[in-house]
């Protein structure tokens, strides 16, 4: 599924919205301003971090820019789930469930090949991320601690700052991430 028209949609939208110039939402995001309108336009695929940096900026859950509207109730299999994946493509999330106005969370697969490692941005103010080990292991690094999860073994910790997911087991890292939003 191409995201580009999706995220140019969603991210007009919203800087329209607050009334927001290119050059206002460029310093809120920390992402140029010539990135910014490359996006609106859906002329260049953004990074992951690109799109969190954006969410921080206009202080947004990350899936309300990548999100359609959804019917009450669906199922998701995972060749239909939104997958991003990092540039050198050892880290791939796949979008379950999105943040919408009746649900401040949205809900990730997570996979991370053994061996590599992955540093995510930090999300919006307060936000707090779980995390649960379906197969493999990880190692989280976040306020300069590292936590080792294994097998079904579980994280909660505040996202807003930078944090580092590497696997360290000997198969491909698999967790459901759920970033919560409290109101």
């Amino acid at each position: 599924m191409n995201l580009n028209p999706v995220i140019a949609e969603n991210l007009k939208r919203l800087r329209l919205e607050r009334n927001l110039s290119l050059g206002q939402l460029a310093e809120l995001s920390e992402v140029s301003k010539v990135m910014l309108s490359q996006i609106e336009k859906g002329d260049t695929n953004p990074t992951i971090n690109t799109i969190w940096k954006i969410a921080k900026g206009l202080n947004v859950p990350y899936t309300v820019l990548i999100d359609k509207h959804e019917n009450d109730t669906f199922v998701i299999k995972k060749s239909e789930a939104k997958e991003q994946t990092s540039e050198d493509g050892t880290y791939r999330v796949y979008c379950y469930y999105g943040n919408t106005p009746h649900r401040n969370f949205e809900l990730f697969l997570l996979e991370l090949d053994s061996g590599a490692t992955y540093t995510s941005v930090g999300h919006s103010e307060k936000s707090q991320e779980y995390i649960t080990v379906l197969e493999g292991e990880l190692v989280l690094t976040t306020n300069n601690q590292d936590y080792l999860l294994k097998r079904e073994d579980s994280i909660c910790f505040l996202s807003a700052t930078s944090h580092i997911y590497k696997s360290c087991g000997k198969t491909t890292l698999k967790a459901m991430v759920v970033n919560f939003y409290p109101i």
